[in-house]
């Protein structure tokens, strides 16, 4: 299981990206440095959930964290800053972006309490080991039992220990509703595009199972207790500059292609538009161009042994 990051939506997951191409069909060496960037760029929403998990009773007593589908490494490592004394376990099914989150250790001086797990799950579960805590960002999703995953979950806690379940939030917006160009409202027809290829994906998934998205009562039904939900802003007002504009014509395109045999012909004309180098009216200049999104975490804690 990769957890492969990407602006342009709320759950995390790329349009075009992961939901769209199998695995072994993406040039890594290409893909690898996209997603790290994407995951840099929405890095203050990770930080504040992991600021508050740092803030619990039970965060002094954390020594062992899986980041579970943990992409290129960029939230291993932020895991590691937040949790000094903690040693952090990357876990992911792509060798290349192991890879990349070992160099990106060495790089920021963690070398030595960062240290990657090649897994496949839920198969390879058994072999993560005990967990103080278990960050799971926007990756349960494309595992087919939910359910039994979190039951797997709480099984690896040692008492005390908590999970962090990344999932849900808003779908990102980088536009206004009206952008002078097209039908008004073409964020909103991707979203139910991605929606509809989201449900494909899900319904493909070995072993898939409809569940209802209580995360709280999902992670009470595997006998952990809910210690919270909260959601974080990424709020980059217009006119975005740099990477985030670049990121942002880069997901454009990626949905265009995503969507290409979905789109009616009048908003595939609004997208090339958009996505038209030099264009007044396209991404790379537009002034009303903007990113807004929020990430939902959910904590659950593995109750401590009573003493006595």
């Amino acid at each position: 299981m990769s957890k492969h990051t990407a602006h342009g939506h709320g759950h995390g997951h790329t349009h075009a990206h992961a939901h769209a191409h199998r695995t072994e069909d993406l040039d890594w060496d290409t893909v690898g440095p996209s997603l790290e960037e994407e995951a840099e760029l929405s890095r203050p929403q990770y930080e504040a959930a992991a600021r508050w998990i740092a803030e619990l009773p039970e965060a002094q007593h954390v020594r062992r964290v899986l980041d579970v589908g943990s992409g290129p490494g960029v939230i291993s490592c932020l895991l590691a800053e937040v949790f000094p004394a903690a040693e952090i376990v990357a876990v992911d099914g792509t060798p290349a972006l192991l890879e990349r989150t070992r160099a990106r250790a060495e790089r920021h001086g963690l070398g030595e309490r960062v240290r990657t797990v090649h897994a496949e799950l839920p198969k390879d579960l058994g072999r993560l080991g005990e967990a103080d805590l278990i960050w799971a960002g926007n990756s349960l999703h494309h595992i087919g039992d939910q359910r039994g995953l979190l039951a797997g979950f709480a099984g690896l806690l040692r008492p005390g220990g908590v999970v962090a379940l990344l999932e849900g939030g808003l779908a990102a917006r980088q536009l206004p509703r009206d952008i002078g160009i097209g039908r008004p409202g073409l964020e909103a027809r991707l979203d139910a595009l991605h929606a509809a290829r989201f449900e494909d994906m899900r319904a493909g998934l070995p072993d898939s199972t409809r569940e209802i998205e209580d995360w709280s009562a999902l992670l009470t039904a595997v006998g952990l207790s809910p210690q919270g939900t909260r959601s974080f802003l990424l709020d980059l007002p217009a006119p975005l500059t740099g990477v985030a504009r670049d990121r942002t014509v880069t997901e454009f395109a990626r949905r265009r292609e995503a969507f290409a045999d979905r789109l009616t012909a009048e908003d595939a004309a609004t997208l090339d538009r958009l996505l038209e180098p030099g264009a007044p009216e396209g991404l790379g200049l537009r002034p009303d161009l903007f990113l807004l999104s929020a990430r939902t975490v959910h904590l659950a804690r593995r109750e401590p042994v009573a003493a006595g």
